[in-house]
């Protein structure tokens, strides 16, 4: 009986966005609302990619597992797609199965419709991609970037959108001020994102190349990089050794000719200190003693 059901309502959603007199572009229109917010089977050629996306990169690994997937499960999750004319849409989220469900040749995939500017398409498309798990941390970054310099939303603003604190959105953010070789080096897993942002502390981007390098041919962890990053920053003082006095120096080599024995010797500025002769056994005490007698 279910089943009945949404073939009625697939068939009775695609005749409305079929019919050419009474095409739908705002809310506003009439049976708006029967078509917006609904999902329904859109033939594949008829959507175009998002030039939003924020994904600059796709795993062609992946993509194969989840065609194999699709291919036995079919699309558990429809994608999102906004309408922009008469039998055009446009991507908003779910590039992947979209990607997918095409490597398959399948004619249609099921689709949420919305209606959205350009802002608002940008926007859609920036939060649900933040929210997935397996963008990069560049990428994460840049639609950080992206929704606060294009969207114009304040860091407040972007932490509730998103559900996350302001310091991490400002901490990925961070990362973009890296080397781009070194961001490459971090998309690629190279370096974890720690990493990144120990580096991201060193201004010079030759210096940051140099440090890239020696993580990756030592091995180093994030500890040891956060470390090296410090000590190269604020290096560890070295204890400064005062030169000899030279009368001291004159004074305790005399006592050790004179004495046959280890003399040393430490004064202060006013004139006052303490003098320590080392002997080895009782014996030779006893002859350090019978010296000093005989000079006074």
């Amino acid at each position: 009986m279910a089943k009945k059901s949404k073939q009625v309502l697939g068939r009775g959603l695609s005749a409305l966005l079929n019919d050419p007199a009474n095409d739908i572009r705002s809310a506003a229109d009439t049976n708006a609302d029967k078509v917006v917010g609904n999902i329904i089977e859109l033939e594949l050629g008829k959507i175009q990619v998002n030039p939003f996306q924020p994904r600059t990169s796709f795993n062609e690994e992946s993509l194969e597992e989840l065609a194999k997937s699709i291919k036995e499960l079919g699309i558990i999750q429809p994608i999102t797609v906004r309408k922009l004319d008469f039998n055009e849409f446009q991507l908003v989220s779910g590039e992947r199965r979209f990607r997918a469900a095409k490597s398959l040749g399948l004619d249609s995939i099921p689709a949420f419709i919305r209606l959205a500017n350009d802002q608002e398409s940008l926007e859609m498309a920036l939060v649900e991609n933040i929210q997935r798990q397996d963008l990069d941390p560049i990428e994460i970054g840049l639609s950080y970037q992206r929704l606060l310099e294009e969207i114009q939303l304040t860091q407040e603003q972007l932490s509730d959108r998103v559900g996350k604190k302001r310091s991490t959105i400002s901490n990925y953010i961070r990362l973009l001020k890296l080397d781009p070789i070194i961001q490459s080096g971090i998309r690629d897993g190279i370096l974890s994102m720690g990493h990144g942002r120990a580096l991201v502390n060193v201004e010079s981007a030759e210096l940051q190349l140099d440090l890239y390098e020696k993580i990756i041919k030592l091995k180093l962890s994030v500890r040891e990089t956060e470390t090296l990053v410090k000590n190269l920053k604020n290096p560890p003082l070295k204890k400064i050794t005062p030169s000899p006095d030279p009368y001291i120096t004159a004074t305790v080599n005399d006592l050790e000719h004179v004495l046959k024995a280890k003399v040393s010797l430490s004064s202060n500025a006013a004139g006052k200190g303490s003098l320590k002769i080392s002997f080895e056994s009782q014996e030779k005490l006893e002859n350090i003693l019978n010296i000093i007698k005989g000079v006074s």
